[in-house]
């Protein structure tokens, strides 16, 4: 019999994150507590920029920006956003969506596998994801589960169960 398998990944679906953003960027024009203080979320190329007039108002886009992305499923792991910095008169975060698992992450998930996991289960790195095989799937099932318990600081998502 065949070994059955999965891939470990971190990927956001981009259409999603624009969804947030654009949910986000007309709640900002509608709520009164950000009427003329030039609150906006936009994407900047593959970034996206959250602008206010204060590091208070700017911090609340941010804010209504992570609640968006929760509702639409997307875990707050994958959005790396900076410090609010003055620019002119405005203050300025920049926010980008990580993707894909570092090799050093990559093996730490490895070694949580090899050390904790079930005797038989094979973990391979493959470029920005992790093929773990075995010939049962029930042990397949309990290092989903033993992942899924750990908390890692970047998001994990579990596909091509098969």
């Amino acid at each position: 019999m065949a070994d059955s398998s999965f891939d470990i990944v971190s990927k956001v679906e981009r259409q999603e994150v624009d969804n947030a953003l654009n949910q986000a960027a007309k709640e900002i024009s509608q709520r009164y507590d950000f009427k003329g203080v030039g609150a906006s979320i936009s994407w900047s190329g593959e970034k996206i920029l959250m602008e206010a007039n204060s590091e208070d108002r700017v911090n609340a886009v941010l804010d209504v920006f992570q609640s968006k992305l929760i509702k639409r499923g997307i875990s707050l792991k994958a959005l790396d956003a900076g410090e609010p910095q003055l620019s002119g008169k405005e203050y300025k975060i920049f926010a980008s969506i990580e993707e894909g698992i570092s090799q050093e992450n990559a093996k730490k998930v490895a070694k949580i596998i090899r050390d904790e996991g079930p005797k038989g289960v094979k973990a391979q790195v493959q470029g920005e994801e992790l093929r773990v095989s075995s010939k049962s799937r029930d042990d397949l099932q309990t290092v989903i589960a033993l992942l899924k318990g750990k908390d890692f600081d970047f998001a994990l998502q579990f596909v091509n169960y098969r």
